[in-house]
């Protein structure tokens, strides 16, 4: 028996009475057991795709690895096929010395993965919330844990319905409408946490794509569950002041750029969640630790400081190697009371201004913004002709074309040079305006000149040859975003739009096909 082992077990009856208590969750990212069902994915059919005992032990270990660093109380788990996989996973931990006693899972016998959840404290009162939309729509599983052994907490773990596969919001609203039925059946003091993988934006009310709204615009996240209140998100200030059926998204804790637990490509989102009542802010019972909410993200979690260290399945096999898509979150509870901090204050600020900022102390409002021009994730926006252009990088917030909006920005950055926002935390649209005036043309064309980086010029006549763009007697720097748009040498283009933005050296930025014409 190892040192470690010895040194947990003699203190996990200490730490099971003492505080502050962490709450995790973790989509695991399909683990299944070498029984086969018929349930399974197909790459998960015992012993073909090699899928073997010695794969599921590699995978084993890694979610092991993963949970005892991060050292939860209580865990809310996603993607786990069964209860023997389950059991499997509770003996690995425990032989590590990670040990939890409690667990549940859900049991849809028409569903390939289920919920689940790993406790150190005794669980009680457990139950399943069936969504009767499809037989394979996975339950919530509602648990009650006893937090020192007195203070009941219901756990709400979750896998909503994703977007692939006619996942349309009205799947997801299912499971929304599920909880809060369930939620205003409680005693109006019973203190209940929310969280699993929603598969939904904490914004998503603002950034849906519109082949799923099947709902005229509700989002079970956002209007459901209420962590919407007169179309801005709930906040810290509003969930202390008690109003029942709302509820904090522990992701507004956190940088807008820092808001994602998953990834899929280049695209990064917050699909994993943890949602909190009024009860976990009134200083009785059970409160949140302020501003404990992280996503967990130790250095072997990540491929080069960038991308999510995922199970690999390639060449129609398993690898071997990797952990999970998804990264876990985690937050502190405590039976003190929940302690207020200062509310960051907002003030009233320039783009021209912003580019003499290196970082953010408070909320910055910029006021009638005006879009340019947004191309995926880019969005080039000023405040008046004559005043400069920035970039906003991926943003949160849906900002469109010729809009004029009054928005509020958490974090900037350089990259390569360019002066970019990487966090907007509010947007509200003001009006719509032509954009004729606030665009450049040749005759503006000092490419060289620092503060005419970042702007949008138009209707750029000349000829492309070995990167350059050749017009009014200049040779610039051009780059297609997308290289299989690069025309061939000696090609006359008509540039229809282009950013002027650096990378190493100023150029011309094209994005995408509408943006230029081929005239010979």
């Amino acid at each position: 028996m190892s040192k470690i082992f010895i040194i947990k077990i003699f203190f996990l009856s200490i730490f099971l009475y003492s505080s502050p208590f962490k709450v995790a969750s973790y989509n695991v990212q399909n683990l299944f057991d070498m029984q086969k069902s018929g349930l399974e994915y197909t790459e998960y059919i015992p012993y073909e795709h090699n899928w073997t005992k010695d794969t599921l032990d590699i995978k084993l270990n890694h979610i092991a690895d993963v949970l005892c660093d991060m050292d939860a109380q209580i865990v809310a788990l996603q993607e786990i096929e069964n209860q023997n996989i389950l059991d499997q996973l509770s003996k690995k931990l425990k032989r590590v010395g990670c040990i939890y006693p409690y667990s549940a899972i859900t049991h849809n016998k028409h569903s390939s993965i289920q919920v689940a959840l790993l406790s150190r404290y005794k669980l009680t009162n457990i139950k399943e919330l069936a969504i009767k939309a499809e037989l394979r729509d996975r339950p919530i599983l509602e648990v009650t844990a006893l937090i020192e052994g007195i203070y009941p907490l219901i756990l709400f773990v979750n896998h909503w319905k994703a977007k692939s596969r006619n996942g349309v919001e009205s799947r997801r609203i299912e499971y929304a409408k599920q909880l809060i039925k369930r939620i205003n059946s409680l005693s109006p003091e019973q203190e209940y946490i929310i969280l699993g993988d929603l598969n939904t934006q904490h914004n998503e009310y603002q950034t849906q794509n519109q082949k799923f709204n099947d709902t005229n615009g509700i989002i079970g996240i956002n209007h459901i569950l209420k962590t919407l209140y007169n179309n801005q998100l709930v906040d810290e200030e509003f969930i202390i002041k008690g109003f029942q059926g709302i509820h904090y998204n522990l992701w507004l804790e956190l940088l807008s750029s820092q808001r994602w637990s998953h990834q899929f490509y280049a695209h990064k989102s917050s699909l994993d969640h943890i949602l909190l009542p009024m009860q976990l802010f009134d200083s009785k019972g059970i409160d949140y630790v302020n501003n404990s909410f992280a996503v967990f993200k130790p250095r072997y979690l990540f491929n080069n400081f960038w991308w999510i260290n995922r199970w690999v399945y390639s060449e129609n096999m398993h690898k071997g190697i990797g952990y999970s898509d998804h990264l876990p979150i985690y937050a502190l509870f405590d039976t003190k009371p929940f302690i207020k901090q200062k509310a960051k204050t907002t003030s009233l600020s320039t783009i021209d201004k912003l580019y003499k900022v290196e970082k953010i102390e408070e909320f910055i409002e910029l006021k009638n913004v005006v879009v340019l021009l947004q191309r995926g994730k880019y969005t080039l926006i000023k405040q008046s002709p004559t005043t400069r252009a920035i970039v906003v990088y991926n943003s949160s917030q849906k900002l469109e074309e010729g809009g004029v909006y009054d928005i509020t920005i958490d974090e900037v950055s350089s990259y390569k040079g360019l002066k970019e926002i990487i966090g907007v935390t509010k947007s509200q649209k003001v009006k719509t305006t032509q954009l004729k005036e606030y665009y450049l043309h040749s005759e503006n064309l000092d490419y060289q000149n620092p503060l005419l980086q970042n702007e949008v010029f138009i209707n750029l006549e000349g000829i492309y040859k070995e990167g350059y763009f050749y017009t009014n007697k200049q040779k610039i720097p051009l780059y297609f975003k997308r290289k299989k748009l690069t025309p061939k040498n000696g090609t006359q283009l008509k540039i229809l739009y282009a950013h002027l933005g650096y990378y190493r050296k100023p150029q011309l930025v094209i994005y995408n096909q509408k943006d230029f014409i081929l005239e010979n």
